[in-house]
């Protein structure tokens, strides 16, 4: 029988481990005995398993596990008069777990998911959460991943659990009639993961790419328990296409590479043909939303074959519709950006020095290009040096300052 390698351990614990979380969850109804329990399973499979091999279903062996480590550890509390380990066994008792099959695993998951993105939690909260419970991630990386000490991620997620606990928040999936507004939250959670990785709020590194896989595995994920949601498919698709220009996005040197100088030679054609086909499946529901959109425009970005071939027209036309249904400053930015190419620069630069983004790098790093295309070339210098002053991540200041430095030696 084959030996597994340690990474084959590493590979069930990040693909199952949300799964024998969610599962366990539901059996106990407290997501600390979950976590724990799980946690217990995959030390014994660390012991158990090289020696002997992969079990037929590794998740069943986690989640059976997991599940008689669990009753153990409450029967001996309870016998101390433990009166949560009581309640615990109770509702262990009506709820047998599913060692095989997905069975109702679907829905666990969905449940959990919905938990971790409560509105009653903070958007901190929410993504710590998601991250640690769906994404198996330990503390110590998602603190890694936004830049925070550990002791302060792990009294985050400890915050967010008793608050879960403490205010009662329900462990189910929204009423069909709260489900749209509490999809959004899910979905905002997973983009904010991969936003984050895509490009770094802060640090040396422009991007994380392993919270930007994470995110398309939860959005994957999401998008199989959720096939009827376009909005679901929409944000998949979004970050499949934003996802293929990566290898692109930066030189040999790791200076940042904007889209129109980029490699297209270098984007990934499976992403995008993945990401196209969900774009056309959304088009045929006629049911328009905000992810779908983004996702239509990085589709017409991703036909061009080089730069100059950009359907601008179409994606300006694709802006309007997104900023009627998502009017936010942010959104007109972009649009702005599309103007620039169809309209002109000056025309551009009117609707973004009407927007309230000042506190906003990219807001000042857009106006100072168009300000330079326009030969203005002082008030360039002073937006370019207020979005290098206000850019938390290096290789976008880098970016920046170059840009600076250019413009001032064409002066």
């Amino acid at each position: 029988m084959p030996v597994p390698a340690l990474t084959d351990i590493e590979r069930v614990y990040r693909e199952e481990y949300g799964r024998a979380v969610a599962v366990l969850t539901r059996v106990f109804g407290d997501i600390d005995i979950a976590e724990d329990a799980v946690q217990d399973a995959f030390a014994e499979a660390a012991r158990r398993w090289p020696p002997a091999g992969l079990p037929p279903s590794p998740a069943g062996w986690i989640i059976t596990t997991a599940r008689n480590r669990a009753i153990d550890r409450l029967r001996r509390e309870a016998a101390r008069d433990g009166k949560h380990a009581q309640a615990a066994l109770l509702h262990a008792a009506g709820e047998p777990a599913e060692a095989s099959g997905e069975g109702p695993v679907h829905d666990d998951r969905l449940r959990l998911m919905f938990t971790c993105c409560h509105p009653a939690l903070g958007p901190a909260a929410r993504v710590a959460l998601t991250l640690r419970l769906l994404g198996g991630l330990a503390t110590a990386e998602i603190a890694h991943a936004f830049l925070v000490p550990e002791p302060t991620m792990a009294q985050r997620l400890v915050r967010a659990k008793a608050k879960i606990r403490d205010a009662g928040i329900p462990y189910r999936i929204p009423a069909q009639a709260d489900l749209p507004g509490r999809t959004s939250a899910v979905l905002a959670v997973i983009y904010l993961i991969f936003n984050e990785g895509y490009t770094a709020s802060s640090g040396e590194a422009l991007a994380r790419a392993d919270l930007c896989a994470e995110a398309i595995r939860l959005g994957r994920l999401l998008a199989q328990l959720m096939p009827d949601e376009p909005e679901v498919l929409g944000l998949l698709a979004l970050m499949l296409l934003t996802e293929s220009r990566r290898a692109a996005r930066t030189s040999a040197g790791g200076a940042l590479v904007l889209l129109a100088d980029q490699d297209r030679a270098r984007w990934d054609r499976t992403l995008i043909a993945e990401g196209q086909a969900l774009v056309r499946q959304c088009l045929r529901r006629g049911r328009p939303g905000p992810y779908q959109i983004q996702a239509a425009i990085n589709a017409v970005h991703s036909d061009a074959p080089v730069a100059a071939a950009t359907g601008w027209d179409q994606i300006l036309r694709l802006y309007d519709q997104l900023l009627a249904v998502a009017p936010t400053p942010v959104v007109a930015l972009n649009r702005a950006v599309a103007v620039a190419e169809v309209d002109g620069p000056a025309a551009a630069l009117a609707l973004v020095d009407g927007l309230d983004l000042d506190k906003y790098h990219l807001f000042h790093a857009i106006r100072a290009d168009l300000l330079r295309r326009l030969g203005r070339r002082a008030e360039a210098d002073a937006a370019y040096e207020t979005a290098i002053a206000q850019a938390g991540n290096a290789a976008e200041r880098a970016h920046l300052t170059l840009a600076r430095e250019r413009l001032l030696r064409d002066t």
